[in-house]
């Protein structure tokens, strides 16, 4: 299992880890961002947390947690729930401008999608 991307550590994309290639190295793993976005608004048990993502397994979800814990992203409470630290807390608005310009390139193929495959004229 290849090691939590962090910044100064090599990560895909950057041999010298830049905190951006590392950031999108760690949240491009399988689940990582559904879990940030999943404790975007409430602590989760590890259980809650794997139904709310539609049943991932627990073992893909093991690893997932706990390098999202070494990123400083999440901790684990005392009660046993998860939660995002205040760095974390700041992840999901940092991707809001991303977010948008997504919905914008979706909004766009989608029309250019249809103009392809409208009928010519006859």
């Amino acid at each position: 299992m290849p090691p939590t991307p962090l910044p100064g550590r090599p990560a895909r994309g950057s041999r010298t880890g830049r905190p951006l290639f590392s950031l999108l190295d760690l949240m491009t793993r399988r689940w990582s961002m559904r879990i940030v976005w999943e404790l975007q608004h409430r602590e989760l048990t590890f259980l809650e947390l794997q139904r709310e993502c539609d049943g991932m397994s627990s073992s893909t979800l093991t690893v997932r947690l706990r390098e999202l814990a070494e990123a400083r992203l999440i901790d684990r409470r005392a009660d046993g729930s998860y939660a995002l630290t205040p760095l974390g807390t700041e992840l999901p608005a940092a991707f809001g401008p991303l977010i948008l310009w997504a919905e914008k390139w979706s909004e766009t193929t989608a029309a250019d999608q249809a103009e392809t495959e409208s009928p010519e004229p006859a």
